[in-house]
């Protein structure tokens, strides 16, 4: 594992660049307020493991368990399913083509949302997303269309389609040009951590934010700050075949990375969301980059635990297996409180 202080935190990058992109929202009312009339949207849990807890030599251990948010598998499910909801509830009489690039659980979202809506959805999927990915979202009724090697290849051809095509691109990045419908996908993730803070008795020491192009770090961090104020210390963490943010915090600018293939197939993103990496410039404390043997140790350990996930979905804990070897890098003890998400469940 690779450790890197953050430079920007406080104050964010000066990068002119990022002066028109907004930061992640905190208004986590909004989202509640939709979501409160689904009927699928039940609250997740905030699972305590003390014996994972000992194990690593800190006080507490809390995984926030997204394994089976609304029946799809992971956080995503309050991403684009909300953008979607939202458009609908302004115009219930819409039908609407939402065309996306997913590396799976963003692709299951649009999908569930499309469907629930009586909307139509294209997911564009690289050649490396898993059979079976393909196969949920063809179930949830949406047309899946392999292309590329790369996500970010899915996501041009996605791009082209949808304006070719006059449909909805709804994309869980974003870049210069494209921020509304991803500033309102990350405002979904709210909810999460709006749970969280319900549940917490005492606000964590540290916060292990597993991120691909970002949206869920960025949005949660951004969250944490605006509960928690300037207490925790939050790390976000990446594969290092993929450290689109941990590059682009060292450069001061947003940064395109190259790499293998991950096993951390959801967090495998070259380029990083503009407006998580803003956010997460001014939020976060660290940036870690994990090995392929630390996200699959990590992903071992959460099934020891009984907490079966992916390398991907068990990334945040992976961090915290590693750091607790050389606890002082990231300032844990044995009295640091631990929050982590386990963003998806195990691969089907």
């Amino acid at each position: 594992m690779k450790i890197a202080a953050n430079p920007h935190r406080g104050q964010g990058l000066t990068d002119p660049a990022l002066a028109d992109i907004p930061y992640p929202s905190t208004a986590a009312h909004r989202p509640a307020d939709l979501l409160a009339r689904c009927p699928r949207a039940q609250k997740t849990d905030l699972i305590a493991a003390p014996d994972l807890a000992n194990r690593l030599g800190v006080a507490e251990v809390n995984l926030k368990d997204e394994r089976n948010r609304m029946g799809l598998g992971s956080f995503k499910a309050l991403g684009a399913a909300y953008v979607i909801a939202r458009k609908v509830s302004e115009n219930p009489n819409a039908r609407e083509t939402y065309v996306t690039a997913s590396a799976g659980n963003h692709g299951l979202s649009v999908a569930a949302g499309a469907a629930a809506f009586q909307q139509k959805a294209v997911i564009y999927i690289s050649e490396q997303v898993p059979q079976p990915f393909a196969d949920r979202i063809t179930a949830l009724g949406a047309e899946d269309v392999r292309s590329g090697e790369t996500y970010e290849a899915s996501m041009a051809e996605a791009a082209q389609a949808a304006a070719r095509d006059g449909a909805i691109l709804l994309s869980d990045s974003s870049w210069q040009g494209y921020v509304a419908r991803p500033h309102i996908l990350m405002e979904g993730y709210l909810v999460l951590m709006e749970e969280v803070f319900a549940d917490l008795t005492a606000p964590p020491s540290h916060i292990f934010l597993q991120a691909g192009v970002g949206g869920l770090a960025g949005a949660s961090a951004a969250a944490a700050r605006a509960h928690w104020g300037g207490g925790p210390t939050i790390i976000v963490v990446e594969p290092e075949a993929a450290p689109a943010l941990a590059a682009s915090i060292k450069a001061g600018r947003a940064v395109e990375t190259h790499g293998p293939v991950s096993a951390m197939g959801r967090l495998d993103c070259k380029e990083p969301s503009l407006i998580a990496l803003k956010g997460l410039a001014r939020d976060a404390d660290f940036f870690v980059t994990l090995t392929e043997e630390e996200g699959e140790r990590g992903a071992d350990i959460a099934q020891e635990a009984g907490f079966a996930s992916t390398p991907s979905g068990a990334a945040g804990l992976a961090a915290l297996v590693a750091a607790s070897a050389a606890p002082d890098q990231l300032g844990l003890s044995s009295a640091s409180r631990v929050l982590a998400i386990l963003s998806e469940g195990p691969a089907v």
